[in-house]
């Protein structure tokens, strides 16, 4: 069986227990709170962090730069010739930028090492399917070839469905005006957004209260499931501190299309700063994105 190593980064929200029993590298995006960086070299608990964001904290977030991502890859090397990391969306973040660079310099000087980078135009739960797919497939033999391959032929089949709840927390960041945000909370409107197909963020609909944007979430990822509605798939599911939600989207999900096989975790801190508390983000398998 060939021998690499799969690296991905903080944005792609999968548990630390998962990524140390499957083998997967990380690289940390950092997150500023309250004077505080927390990234590599510090961690914040994530039940902390959503307390202070309903407190009022309005964090702010730095992708990997070049010496972080060379320094990842240099830990690698010695061991595993062959690497592939798999990357959050460019359109997002400039992390796979820095990825590119620094696979670039390693290899210059090591000509034996081969690091792939991979635009997965991706975030949190979209991600981490990504990573999940690449870890099921190398386990079950598959050449780092084959999984470069498949990712960049399917990694716009990854859905991505997001709704938000706390508007102000949008308005404190600048992504919605602070009239809108009034309004929006006085009629109870929470917006739908997609990650499109060059991995940016867009409002594509609006629903009218909690319980409704919740269930428009299911309605969309059955639109873009298409015939591609397999319940053998898995279905990730990302919260920003409402796990009763998730679990909502989740009983909703297997009660209509029957999928059985559910990954549920927090939206970490780089993903949460932008999203708030309250945001719930669907990734599932499908056939269009757009």
């Amino acid at each position: 069986m060939e021998k690499f190593k799969l690296v991905t980064d903080t944005s792609a929200d999968l548990k630390a227990e998962y990524l140390e029993e499957h083998g997967v590298g990380l690289m940390h995006l950092s997150c500023l709170m309250d004077g505080e960086t927390y990234g590599r070299d510090k961690a914040i608990d994530i039940n902390t962090f959503y307390e202070k964001i309903r407190n009022g904290s309005m964090p702010t977030t730095s992708q990997v730069n070049p010496d972080e991502a060379k320094e990842e890859f240099l830990k690698y090397i010695d061991e595993y010739k062959n690497i592939l990391c798999l990357s959050f969306t460019s359109g997002l973040s400039g992390t796979y930028q820095s990825a590119k660079i620094a696979a670039e310099e390693i290899m210059e000087s090591n000509p034996d090492v081969n690091i792939v980078v991979i635009d997965t135009l991706c975030a949190s739960i979209g991600q981490g399917y990504i990573v999940d797919k690449a870890v099921e497939m190398k386990e079950s033999g598959a050449t780092m070839q084959e999984i470069v391959d498949f990712v960049e032929e399917n990694k716009l089949r990854v859905g991505h469905v997001v709704t938000v709840d706390d508007l102000y927390h949008l308005q404190r960041g600048g992504r919605v005006s602070k009239t809108s945000a009034v309004i929006g909370t006085m009629i109870g409107i929470k917006p739908m957004i997609n990650v499109n197909n060059e991995g940016k963020l867009e409002v594509v609909s609006k629903a009218r209260g909690r319980k409704k944007s919740l269930l428009t979430m299911v309605d969309m990822m059955e639109e873009k499931m298409g015939k591609n509605c397999d319940p053998k798939e898995k279905v990730f599911i990302n919260h920003g501190d409402c796990l009763e939600d998730a679990q909502f989207v989740a009983d909703e999900i297997k009660r209509r299309f029957g999928h059985e096989n559910f990954v549920i975790n927090h939206l970490g801190p780089v993903i949460g700063s932008h999203t708030g508390a309250g945001a719930v983000a669907l990734g599932f398998w499908g056939e269009k994105r757009q």
